[in-house]
């Protein structure tokens, strides 16, 4: 059977495809972008009949569509969400419904694929693709990362085929003799835009500029500080991309001739990501392009992977950093926030790094200026422990903390706090810190 005929074999409308899932199944879904609309809201639909029950749903980021779908407040129960990764969508839930809303799984990013394919017997997984070329091949579009391989270890495939969805280079291949039932759906992609940085926001991202050389290969994530030291980054020569999010920010350093790819030893020439999110321009930018290149996140959050490349240098924000460095960056006001993410997968692999450096930010302040996010001790868990962490950034300058003691870290961490803070601080640190200019 050819490629053609073998698609309109397994071709059928969204309600038949999800016929197929029972009650008590582990289903993945692809995350973010790749959330599957038609399916989903068949998917839904059977599960507000009562034609679903405990069905648990296992996935790491959520959007929007999902929240109106199968997470919807009055389905929880019947669908038992499994989330690696907290969004604005769980947040919601655990809000309005407590805690036993969601099912929080702590895993690193790196190891989701793992988690999915060791740990959990996947009945079935559903994810959006691109359309098949005439060879018979999809691809994994915006989504590689836990799906690509959840994919073809669940029982079951079933894809939802959307034109919008861009065509992507790299290990994201599917062939269609691996997919049990296909579904056709034209649908807009989800859109992720940013605000505007705050003061605070730029600041850092100038102490984090000054800090990229040209030829280093950098990782960042999306939102205003990212933006905002990208956008400072365009007169840099030869820079390299490989990030486990690749965003608009991202591309606009290809665009404008600062990303090269030369200088890296994996994948030279290339921008290597494990997702993306971004607008529709960035969407038609990233569609069959030969230097964008799609890998499984086991491989692109592999510390041992990040590392075989020079100069890596990874950017990522946190929520706390205790006196001796350690970083809460997913625990929020008593409650699961986000998750780890692939914060230490980076952390460690810059690390690793010749020439490499890890870099986490924040703002010094929380609730307007009411809260220090430089804290005598962690009130969450530890995203990344101080044994790891590198430099840390705040509007008010930067530390080095390797090679410091849990003194002189508490030192030059207390100089990037706010000074109305410092004070207090000082004290919890029990004697007056001697801050020089040389340890901030």
């Amino acid at each position: 059977m050819n490629p053609r005929e073998l698609y309109r074999s397994k071709l059928v409308d969204a309600r038949e495809a999800v016929a197929a899932i029972g009650s008590g199944m582990n289903l993945a879904m692809g995350m973010a972008v790749a959330e599957p609309p038609a399916l989903l809201e068949a998917l839904a639909q059977r599960v507000e009949k009562a034609a679903l029950s405990d069905l648990r749903l296992w996935y790491f980021h959520s959007l929007e569509l999902a929240a109106r779908t199968v997470l919807k407040p009055e389905l929880l129960g019947r669908v038992r969400p499994h989330c690696m990764f907290l969004s604005k969508v769980e947040r919601d839930l655990v809000s309005k419904l407590g805690a036993d809303a969601i099912e929080f799984v702590p895993v690193a990013f790196s190891q989701s694929s793992q988690l999915l394919t060791e740990r959990v017997e996947l009945d079935a997984c559903i994810t959006c693709v691109s359309p098949m070329d005439r060879n018979g091949w999809f691809t994994f579009g915006t989504s590689n990362d836990y799906t690509s391989t959840a994919a073809r270890s669940a029982r079951r495939l079933i894809v939802e085929v959307n034109p919008a969805m861009p065509r992507v280079f790299g290990d994201s291949l599917l062939h269609v003799s691996e997919v049990d039932a296909i579904v056709e759906h034209a649908a807009a992609l989800p859109e992720i835009t940013c605000g505007q940085p705050s003061d605070a926001e730029l600041a850092i991202a100038r102490t984090i500029a000054d800090m990229i050389d040209d030829r280093a290969c950098i990782q960042t994530g999306i939102g205003t500080l990212p933006m905002a030291v990208c956008a400072l980054l365009e007169d840099r020569k030869d820079l390299g991309i490989h990030t486990e999010l690749f965003t608009p920010a991202l591309a606009r350093l290809i665009q404008c001739g600062a990303v090269t790819n030369k200088a890296k030893t994996t994948y030279p020439g290339r921008s290597v990501f494990t997702f993306a999110m971004g607008d529709r321009a960035f969407y038609d930018f990233i569609d069959d392009n030969p230097s964008i290149h799609s890998l499984p996140v086991q491989v692109v959050n592999d510390p041992r992977h990040i590392a075989k490349n020079d100069n890596v240098v990874s950017i990522n924000g946190t929520l706390q950093v205790d006196l001796g460095g350690a970083c809460n960056s997913e625990h929020l006001l008593g409650r699961q926030y986000s998750g780890s993410g692939g914060q230490l997968d980076f952390v460690r692999g810059a690390a690793a790094s010749r020439g490499g450096k890890s870099i986490i930010a924040c703002e010094s302040t929380a609730r307007g200026g009411e809260v220090s996010r430089i804290v005598p001790s962690l009130t969450g868990p530890v995203t990344t422990p101080r044994n790891d962490t590198h430099i840390i950034v705040t509007e008010f300058g930067w530390a080095d903390l390797k090679g410091k003691s849990l003194h002189q870290r508490a030192e030059a961490l207390i100089g990037l706090a706010h000074p109305k803070f410092r004070a207090e601080l000082e004290r919890a640190l029990g004697e007056p810190a001697l801050l020089r200019d040389g340890q901030r």
